[in-house]
């Protein structure tokens, strides 16, 4: 089913609002026409019943109908009876039926009803007794709404003719105000359309549209802004992952081709294999982690969840990187302790590339300390080493895929693929945590944060 468009929708609701407020104050004029006339009809009866009285003092049985007609013959639609208590039925109008306005007329004062179809209004009087020649009378008087009802009639047609041509209207007006209100929507929608994978830093015009919707062009921007950066973190990981495969396979073909250029002794062939065997051992290493990062950033849930003794991991790693160290002529050194939930195995994973990277880069004769502390409900562990101090401006890139510091890419044997930092932020995030670095006068400090 198609859906309807908000300039439809704009549209309709503008002319239904319309039309029932035109019909509403029509509503309301009618009533109070309505009002206006009965307040006339009656103050017009009550006129009529003083000319009775009037004509009535002077006058006796037989003299009074006389009288009457000639009195009340030029009101049209107008009926009367006058009863004497002593005369009975002195006057009444020709030809009327008087039953039903006498039994309304016991209980009201002021009434109406209908007559052949006809609506009346009427109005009972009753003289005070021994007052009048003829007695106590009781004078009923009726006006017929003929001449009201047809105006209304007329008024009813031309208010509701009134009331559809004025929705018309208000529906082609409510349809001009849309599109012209809508028309910074089409622009965006006009300017949506131009952003593809090449044209990503098209932006949403934010100074040209009202302030209702500048929120939205502004979120849109960002969210454009932040497409754009993402692509382009992915168009450069594609590219250094062609350079990282490249370049030891290059460097297999043209040893190999190289080495069957002419016949090599055995020991030769053997080191060339070796060779081989280490480039082949970095590419599958580097895969490795590709695939393990691409896991980690893309599971929803961690592989197992278990309370991890943060000291104790320190402690293991500690043994392990123990021979290294000693290499080097760092000393190793941990305090404080706490638990935290996780993946075990991925955690170590996590600490030990901060760990290996601290004794890569530090001085030797230094030491390299591991702080665990306790704030709030967050887990930290602060490793810091003494070394060479990051740039200001490599920070924000150094858990980027493959960065290196050396921008002409050369790897030095010790060195790893560029991947470890990676890793760990993608560790970090999947345990709802945060990874940060400050280096400065000669201390580099990596925290990891478990919330």
């Amino acid at each position: 089913m198609r859906k309807v468009s908000i300039t439809t929708r704009l549209t309709l609701l503008f002319a239904g609002t319309s039309a029932t407020v035109l019909l509403g104050l029509g509503i309301l004029i009618s009533k109070s026409l309505d009002a206006h006339f009965a307040s006339e009809d009656y103050s017009a009866l009550e006129e009529r019943i003083e000319l009775i009285q009037t004509t009535s003092i002077e006058s006796t049985a037989e003299t009074l109908p006389a009288k009457l007609e000639t009195a009340l013959k030029n009101y049209p639609g107008f009926i009367a009876q006058v009863t004497s208590r002593d005369h009975g039925i002195v006057y009444a109008t020709k030809n009327f039926d008087f039953v039903l306005p006498n039994a309304i007329a016991k209980t009201n004062k002021r009434f109406e009803w209908t007559e052949n179809g006809q609506k009346y209004r009427g109005v009972v009087y009753r003289t005070p007794p021994g007052s009048r020649n003829l007695g106590d009378l009781t004078i009923l008087v009726g006006l017929s709404t003929l001449i009201h009802e047809h105006f209304m009639g007329s008024f009813t047609y031309t208010l509701f003719a009134f009331v559809l041509g004025a929705t018309v209207l208000c529906g082609l007006l409510g349809w001009w105000a849309a599109r012209r209100g809508l028309e910074p929507l089409r622009a965006m929608s006009n300017r949506a359309k131009t952003v593809t994978g090449s044209h990503l830093h098209e932006r949403m015009p934010v100074e040209s549209v009202p302030v209702e919707i500048a929120d939205l062009a502004h979120t849109l921007n960002a969210m454009l802004a932040r497409l754009q950066q993402d692509f382009q973190r992915l168009s450069d990981f594609s590219s250094d992952i062609a350079h990282e495969l490249r370049t030891p396979i290059t460097n297999m073909m043209t040893q190999t081709h190289v080495t069957l250029t002419q016949r090599r002794s055995n020991e030769k062939y053997r080191d060339i294999m070796a060779s081989n065997a280490e480039e082949m051992q970095r590419l599958a290493r580097m895969i490795s982690d590709m695939l393990y990062l691409a896991k980690t950033e893309n599971g929803l849930n961690l592989p197992s969840s278990e309370d991890v003794f943060l000291d104790k991991e320190i402690e293991a790693l500690f043994e392990f990187y123990e021979a290294l160290a000693e290499d080097k002529t760092v000393t190793l050194s941990a305090t404080g302790a706490s638990v935290i939930c996780g993946d075990k195995l991925m955690i170590r994973r996590a600490i030990s590339n901060v760990l290996s990277n601290a004794l890569r880069h530090a001085y030797p004769h230094t030491c390299i300390q591991v702080q665990i502390l306790k704030e709030n409900s967050n887990s930290i562990i602060n490793i810091t080493n003494t070394g060479d101090v990051i740039p200001a401006d490599q920070i924000a890139s150094i858990f980027d895929r493959f960065f290196r510091a050396d921008k002409s890419r050369t790897r030095p044997d010790s060195e790893g693929v560029g991947l470890g930092l990676s890793i760990t932020k993608a560790i970090m995030t999947a345990h709802n945590g945060a990874i940060k670095v400050s280096s400065n006068d000669d201390k580099t400090t990596f925290t990891l944060i478990f919330r």
